[in-house]
């Protein structure tokens, strides 16, 4: 586990600005996913709540974030009735259906960040965002095995893990290593800040209804000027 060093690393109680949400992580020895969030160093990560863009959208979504010296854990829950899916793969358009997607943007002054999606039902869609006068495009990982790999798994509430099901609600669990984002970044330190964003969209009513962890972006997921800030302590 890395050290927290006091010189470097923000204070719990320092004051930033308010008008962009922070989240300060733990860093924790690397542990197995199940999709559950059971782990016992979930316990030292708090619930972040997403907010609804659209007011009748009242499903309730939370989510958690930790990281290693490898990578970064999240895990997200997801209040739902059917699951809106019909994708059976991975790297398909998984953002025209029910999906979980979290952006990382390492360096502020680098119009590259990084899109990772999930679906209910497990798929991935894993993607090196390029930003330019507002205009963004996506690109695939190469090589994308080993320890260059995201891991994820998922689980249905109250339901069949199939496309069209009824439930309660899903979870995922991923974790996304540092690995896959050499040449973008280097891997943090006790200290570091990058920009980042939770978000999710579900399809329960027909269109397609937002829920972020910063409401300033609103349906604009890829508006990097308003991100939250996650800090590594």
């Amino acid at each position: 586990m890395a050290s927290v060093n006091p010189e470097t690393a923000p204070r719990l109680d320092s004051p930033l600005p308010s008008e962009i949400p922070t989240l300060r992580l733990d860093c924790v020895s690397d542990f197995p996913i199940t999709g559950r969030g059971d782990h016992s160093f979930w316990n030292r990560a708090p619930h972040v709540s997403l907010a609804p863009v659209q007011p009748d959208f009242a499903y309730r979504t939370v989510s958690k974030a930790l990281w290693s010296e490898t990578g970064l854990y999240f895990f997200v829950e997801c209040e739902d009735r059917v699951l809106r899916n019909s994708f059976t793969e991975d790297f398909a358009d998984l953002f025209l259906e029910d999906v979980v997607e979290i952006f990382l943007q390492p360096d502020p002054g680098n119009s590259g960040y990084f899109e990772y999606e999930v679906s209910p039902l497990g798929h991935e869609l894993p993607l090196l965002v390029s930003q330019v006068d507002g205009n963004f495009h996506g690109w695939l990982p190469w090589k994308y095995t080993g320890p260059r790999k995201c891991l994820v798994q998922t689980v249905i509430c109250g339901g069949d893990k199939a496309p069209g099901a009824e439930c309660v609600g899903w979870s995922v669990e991923c974790f996304i290593p540092f690995a896959l984002l050499t040449g973008l970044t280097h891997p943090p330190t006790s200290g570091s800040t990058w920009g980042a964003n939770f978000c999710r969209l579900d399809y329960d009513t027909g269109g397609a209804r937002h829920s972020t962890w910063n409401p300033a972006v609103g349906t604009n997921f890829h508006d990097v000027a308003n991100y939250g800030r996650i800090v590594f302590l």
